[in-house]
């Protein structure tokens, strides 16, 4: 996990930050932001997991995934597809069909 954190910052740069939310009983969610706005997600059974492995990697956690951190978040097409998927005729990400 380590590992692959680190290579995230490798490619989104030094300053990447990152907050912690609980899932219920999938565990933990790790939601990291680069210093170039990319995003990604790191999901384990135990936040102290994720704890450790961010400060090992050089992540700054966050208690919060404000509105300064999500501003950062750049979106291409892809992502914006999937959000609204369901909405505007997009791909489905496999949730109720709002009727269509």
């Amino acid at each position: 996990m380590t590992r692959r954190l680190r290579g995230f910052v490798a490619r989104h740069g030094a300053e990447t930050e990152g907050q912690i939310s609980y899932l219920g009983e999938r565990g933990y969610r790790l939601v990291l932001v680069g210093r170039d706005g990319a995003f990604g997600d790191q999901v384990a059974p135990g936040r102290e997991i994720l704890v450790r492995a961010a400060e090992r990697a050089g992540i700054t956690l966050r208690e919060s995934f404000d509105g300064e951190l999500a501003a950062r978040v750049r979106t291409g097409p892809y992502e914006w597809s999937r959000m609204a998927g369901l909405q505007i005729g997009g791909p489905s990400n496999g949730g109720p069909s709002n009727g269509r």
